[in-house]
């Protein structure tokens, strides 16, 4: 099937034709014609299905016809993330290139006064994280009584994140005659809970089984002791002659240390994680799309909604305590039919949350030996410089990472010196709380 068989404009033709597609992916396949029929859709599907064109697509062909009212948006989709939110706004972009419609982008860390002039002129296409759109909701610059189309994107997600309140806020806001369209990479409980309490007699398109890994990344796990990780690193990046990856971490200071690290030893490293600026993640990211940086080393924030065409490596530095989140690491790469390579590092506290993973991918995990006769010397040693973005946090002050520090010439330890002490006049009159005499240490 291409995309010419599923009800699509020309001008929306055109478009994909541009952006290098022909053939639908399953999901497309099945959730497109859905849409246009006007009928709700529960998707399930992993990352890197070609999910967020599903809907995208059939949403400009609908909206293409009528007009938005000032602060009165024609469609909302919503996402647990800025970064997905980025994602979903790029996509339209690329495939709305010749229509007409007005977008706007509705995420923290960006100026109000901008959106709230968006919102005025009138938006067809809202796409928004639900903390900054019910700022603006009760601020009274934004009505959702004319919205056709609501998307809850990355369901699984929103639930881990705590945004099912808001999102129950927010759909008792909008018309109760609408189209409703709820997508989710797992299908827990209470993500089906949800999906019959907001969805109207849906369609269930589910193109991959729950909580899988994909076929096209080649995976494989090293052990090794958590002090060695930064060496193993380093190792696998040089043997492997690796031009450029995503590397996450657990925890936003880990993320910080590594960088450093990496810094350190010459390679080109930027920082990405939840307590960064707005601006400063945006800038981190564009970096790495220009490879300016070749190396991103990132949290969970990441995870999802970064899309790298032809990323070739994902190393998981840290084991990640849940076995979904490495399904959307992993994911990062080996999208739209490409080859994709995942490593990852397991210590000696790893191993439980090893074992969930491999539950997951089964045998699709190969274990690989590191050559116990590389050392630090062999790593690449360039002369320390900073990469083009650090993405450092304002204002968080940067550790050294523990027993990290390039090798630099051994100095004899400089001879003890003796100490001399230091007098100090004699005390005016008692000192309170010690009687007449003064203790030696405060002499």
């Amino acid at each position: 099937m291409n995309f010419t068989d599923l009800g699509l404009s020309a001008s929306l033709l055109k478009a994909i034709e541009d952006v290098g597609y022909t053939t639908p992916t399953p999901i497309q396949e099945e959730v497109i014609p859905e849409v246009l029929n006007g009928h709700d859709i529960f998707g399930v599907a992993q990352t890197g299905t070609g999910k967020t064109a599903s809907f995208v697509l059939p949403m400009l062909e609908k909206l293409s016809k009528g007009r938005a009212k000032a602060r009165m948006p024609r469609s909302l989709i919503l996402e647990p993330t800025r970064e997905l939110a980025m994602q979903v706004a790029e996509n339209f972009e690329h495939y709305g290139k010749n229509s007409k419609l007005n977008l706007a982008l509705l995420i923290g860390g960006e100026s109000f006064v901008d959106q709230q002039k968006k919102l005025e002129r009138g938006v067809d296409v809202l796409i928004a994280t639900p903390g900054r759109l019910m700022d603006l909701f009760e601020r009274g610059k934004i009505l959702l009584t004319d919205v056709q189309m609501f998307v809850i994107d990355e369901a699984d997600r929103m639930l881990d994140m705590g945004f099912i309140p808001d999102i129950e806020k927010i759909s008792s806001l909008l018309p109760k005659k609408r189209q409703t369209l709820l997508f989710s990479a797992t299908m827990p409980a209470e993500i089906k809970k949800l999906s019959s309490k907001y969805l109207n007699n849906p369609k269930e398109v589910i193109v991959s089984p729950q909580s899988t890994t994909a076929s096209t990344i080649v995976q494989k796990f090293i052990h090794v002791a958590a002090s060695e990780k930064r060496r193993a690193l380093r190792q696998i990046i040089e043997s492997e002659k690796i031009p450029s990856a995503i590397i996450f971490c657990n925890r936003k200071k880990d993320v910080d240390f590594l960088e450093k690290s990496m810094t350190g030893y010459g390679y080109l490293a930027g920082a990405l994680h939840g307590d960064m600026a707005q601006s400063a993640r945006n800038q981190v990211l564009q970096a790495f799309k220009d490879e300016k940086i070749k190396f991103l080393i990132a949290s969970d924030v990441a995870a999802r909604g970064i899309d790298i065409d032809k990323l070739p490596y994902v190393f998981n530095f840290d084991v990640p305590l849940q076995a979904e989140d490495y399904v959307h690491r992993i994911g990062r790469t080996g999208r739209a039919g490409n080859i994709g390579h995942a490593f990852i590092l397991i210590s000696k506290a790893d191993e439980k949350n090893f074992q969930n993973i491999l539950k997951i991918a089964g045998g699709a995990l190969e274990e690989v030996k590191l050559d116990e006769s590389f050392s630090v010397d062999q790593a690449k040693t360039l002369p320390q410089k900073k990469a083009p973005v650090r993405g450092k946090s304002p204002g968080r002050p940067q550790k050294t990472p523990p027993q990290e520090k390039a090798p630099s010439p051994q100095r004899p330890p400089n001879p003890p010196q003796p100490r001399v002490q230091k007098q100090s006049e004699e005390p005016k009159g008692p000192i309170i709380g010690f009687g007449d005499d003064l203790p030696s240490f405060m002499r």
